[in-house]
């Protein structure tokens, strides 16, 4: 049963990725898609574990904690990059 909840979850959260990609390249303007990629990564990482989940290896919980850091420092640079125009002070 549960391997049937998580195959469900992985096709729910493939879609949710795919919209969240067309909303990256459809955007009307920056924060849009800045957002959007904020919430791709996010996906990403619970696509990531759902997977590990699936297939019982510890190796995907370690792949997606790399991601939720390096997407959350993404995140922190593009925001200070929109409000300050550089990165670094």
């Amino acid at each position: 049963m549960l391997q049937f909840v998580i195959v469900l979850c992985l096709g729910i959260m493939s879609v949710a990725m795919l919209l969240n990609l067309l909303r990256l390249l459809k955007g009307p303007d920056l924060p849009d898609r800045i957002l959007a990629l904020d919430t791709l990564y996010i996906n990403a990482i619970a696509l990531i574990i759902l997977l590990g989940l699936y297939l019982g290896s510890d190796l995907f919980f370690e792949a997606a904690l790399l991601i939720a850091v390096m997407g959350f420092v993404g995140t922190v640079a593009i925001a200070k990059h929109l409000l300050r125009g550089d990165i670094i002070e």
